[in-house]
C-alpha cells in the first residue's frame, strides 16, 4: 500500500473541488427541471429501465448471493420472499416497512433457530 502524504491546502483543494463539482451538477439540474416533461417518451423509457435494473439486482441478490447470504438454502429465501410479498400486498399502504421487518425477523429466525 502506498502512504501518500497530502498538505492540508491539498486536501482543501480537494475538498473544495468535490463540493464545486456536486453543486453545479444540482443547480443544473435544478434549472433544467422546470423544462423536462416527466411524461415525455425518454422519462417513460428512463423509468423502465430504472425499475428493470432494480428488479434484476434483487433477483440477483436472491438467487446468487455473497457473503453471509449465500449460506441460507434457496428455498429459505425463495420462501422468506413470497412472505414478504404477500405482507406488501396484504392490505393498506404503507406495507414496505413492515414486510421489509418481516423479512429480516424471518431470516434471523432461520439463522439463530434452524441453521446449526
Amino acid at each position: 500500500m502506498h502512504n501518500i502524504q497530502l498538505s492540508t491546502l491539498q486536501l482543501w483543494v480537494a475538498l473544495l473541488s468535490a463540493c464545486i463539482g456536486t453543486y453545479f451538477c444540482r443547480s443544473v439540474g435544478v434549472i433544467l427541471s422546470g423544462r423536462v416533461d416527466q411524461n415525455s417518451e425518454f422519462f417513460i423509457w428512463l423509468t423502465s429501465v430504472t425499475y428493470a435494473m432494480v428488479a434484476a439486482m434483487t433477483v440477483r441478490m436472491i438467487v446468487l448471493p455473497v457473503g453471509l447470504l449465500a449460506t441460507i438454502p434457496l428455498y429459505i429465501r425463495l420462501v422468506v420472499c413470497v412472505i414478504t410479498v404477500a405482507v406488501m400486498i396484504s392490505g393498506s399502504k404503507r406495507r414496505l416497512g413492515p414486510a421489509l421487518l418481516i423479512g429480516i425477523v424471518c431470516l434471523m429466525s432461520y439463522v439463530n433457530y434452524f441453521d446449526s
